[in-house]
This record gives C-alpha cells, structure tokens and sequence, in this order.
C-alpha cells in the first residue's frame, strides 16, 4: 500500500453495548488528517473506543498528534481507549514518542474488548 494511498474509515458497534469500533485502512497522514479527525468527533459517546490499526502501515506525526489529542478527550469525557492491531513500524513509532506507556493497546479488537 502506498503511503499517499487515501485513509478508509469505517465505524461499527462492538459486541457489547457502549463499544464503538474505527477500522482504519491505509496510512495517517496530514493528507487525510481532518477526514480522521472530523470520524473521531462524529457518532454518539460511547464508554468504550477501539481505533483499530490493523490495515494502517505507517503514521506520520500529525497521525500521531490526533491519536494522543483524541486519548486525552477520552480521559476527559470517562471513555476508555484502546488501540488495537498496530503493525511493528506503527508500534516502534509508539515506542520512540513513547505513547506505547500511556495509551493502552491490544494486539487484536477480540483482545481490546475483553479488556473493557
């Protein structure tokens, strides 16, 4: 996948009530920013967020500052979040900026589900 290939966001409902699932496919960049911006404000609160990275190969820095600015609305409003799938590039990214120790992750959603 290239990394100027456009970022697909799909939102679904978890297995249990109050979860909300974004499946991101294709990489976080400042060229789709706002789209994964304005899917984060959008939809109803929810006690649980899953950002699942599965199909994400790379993030740059603004892809970076969006996770950690929605984390720190989460904290705010009581929503817990998860992040899930994250690719060995992604997750040393997480550990050079060492988002890794504040943000909770999972290896898949099954895992970030079970952990609410």
């Amino acid at each position: 996948m290239a990394l100027d290939a456009p970022l697909v966001i799909a939102r679904q409902e978890g297995t249990d009530p109050g979860t909300h699932i974004l499946r991101l496919a294709g990489p976080l960049t400042l060229r789709n920013l706002f789209d994964f911006q304005a899917e984060l404000r959008s939809g109803d609160p929810s006690r649980l967020a899953i950002l699942d990275l599965t199909g994400v190969p790379y993030i740059d820095s603004s892809g970076m500052g969006a996770i950690i600015n929605y984390h720190v609305h989460c904290e705010r409003t009581g929503i817990k979040m998860i992040v899930a799938g994250v690719n060995t590039r992604v997750l040393e990214l997480f550990k050079l900026t060492h988002v890794d120790s504040v943000i909770a992750m999972a290896p898949t959603v099954e895992t970030a589900e079970a952990q609410a």
